[in-house]
């Protein structure tokens, strides 16, 4: 009986794994999207008076909500000339902490979509925002299956895809936020890096650099990532031409990185309104912050807050702080399956997180802005037994309707925002 069952099996498995890569990924991302579609749905029936949302939520109020307003602001406004303040004088919450790429292409795609009668209450912005997310989610996933498919075999590359297009965060593949088509030109970079095809990053990096924060980790990883391909130039040739590429596309990252903050300078006359910025959102957290950018000094403030808050020392804040940082470098360095994804992904991942470190005070969103880490997914799908890998996905989706529950149906207090 076994015996006939495999043998039943066998050629639907076959089938599966003959189907071209982008009809396998394009089928368990619909399929994806349609579990996500049901948790928002359940999520907006659970919508409470309470919740910032109330008790009338939509699809399209979620899918309109928290940073998709900024987006959406600066699609029809731009980016204010005078930066505006507070009852304290602080500069406030305010546009230029989001880039203009995803926020115009939006706006751009909505009018044609709109027009053709396609987005109902979304308008044409939200359509068009729903639309770039869908569309880059999917695009991302299949990117990232190229990827992982040079170091491992198809079906581990297929269920990284997977937990990547069901993981917790994967709402973000269809509301307005800007995360899709970033990780979309993220995937396509680490992709033209692996194949050593440089000429595309000068495309690249700038259409990162201007869809959200994160480019100066790319850069940072250039610049890591030149100096592993010297020391190893005896395994593989590096020539003169891919050295100018690597150093020229190095330089590009960095200026496009600093080059929002000059803009943000130029527009405004304030040198510091971007930085200023950002900082607006960290004092929602920490009231006396004294509003000065000084690297890697969020998370040490975050450590201390969070102690406190769940009734620690400080010392054991910053305790727990040094041991996260050195399990995540054992983690790239030692891990087997970390190590099978080979040294562009391994460097990529240590580059965004000693980027993270320097940038960031930890909060809600450090879930969503460890989405760029989601190469590590081929780790994670690495041990083959299938059972482990439905429990992994059945994890995610448990994750996923946590996230959503907690950031829409309710989104209530400080630590509900995504």
């Amino acid at each position: 009986m076994a015996e006939r069952r495999l043998t039943l099996k066998a050629p639907a498995d076959r089938r599966w794994a003959g189907l071209p890569a982008a009809l396998r990924i394009g089928i368990l991302y619909v399929a994806a999207r349609f579990v996500t579609t049901g948790f928002l749905l359940l999520a907006a029936h659970l919508a409470g008076p309470g919740s910032r949302f109330g008790e009338d939520a939509t699809l399209s109020h979620f899918i309109l909500g928290w940073d998709a307003q900024w987006y959406w602001l600066v699609a029809l406004e731009g980016y204010p000339s005078q930066l505006p303040l507070t009852d304290t004088g602080q500069v406030a919450e305010n546009q230029w902490a989001f880039m203009p790429v995803f926020a115009y292409l939006a706006q751009l795609l909505g009018g044609p979509l709109r027009a053709a009668g396609i987005g109902g209450s979304l308008g044409p912005w939200g359509i068009g925002a729903l639309t770039i997310s869908l569309v880059a989610g999917y695009l991302a996933c299949l990117v990232l299956y190229r990827v992982l498919r040079d170091r491992q075999d198809a079906a581990t590359a297929t269920w990284a895809a997977l937990f990547f297009a069901a993981g917790p965060l994967s709402v973000l593949f269809q509301v307005g936020y800007a995360e899709s088509l970033f990780l979309l030109w993220l995937m396509l970079s680490l992709w033209c890096v692996q194949r050593r095809r440089y000429g595309w990053l000068y495309l690249l990096i700038p259409l990162m650099g201007y869809t959200r924060p994160g480019v100066l980790a790319f850069a940072l990883f250039l610049g890591i990532y030149g100096v592993w391909r010297w020391f190893s130039r005896r395994r593989e040739p590096l020539g003169a031409g891919e050295v100018l590429h690597i150093l020229a596309l190095g330089a590009l990252a960095v200026l496009v990185g600093f080059s929002w903050q000059v803009l943000a300078g130029w527009v405004t006359g304030d040198s510091g309104a971007y930085l200023a910025t950002e900082l607006a959102w960290r004092r929602s957290w920490i009231r006396d912050s004294t509003g000065v950018f000084v690297p890697f000094d969020g998370w040490i403030q975050g450590a201390a807050f969070w102690s406190g808050v769940w009734g620690l020392g400080a010392g054991t804040g910053y305790v727990v702080l040094a041991l996260l940082g050195i399990g995540l470098a054992g983690l790239l360095l030692f891990e087997p399956h970390v190590k099978s994804l080979g040294v562009e992904v391994r460097l990529w991942a240590a580059s965004y997180l000693l980027y993270l470190l320097a940038v960031f005070f930890p909060q809600s969103s450090l879930f969503r802005l460890l989405l760029p880490l989601s190469p590590l997914w081929g780790a994670v799908a690495a041990p083959r037994s299938t059972v482990y890998r439905v429990s992994v996905l059945a994890l995610c989706l448990i994750g996923q309707w946590w996230w959503i529950y907690n950031m829409y149906a309710l989104g209530n207090t400080y630590w509900q925002i995504p």
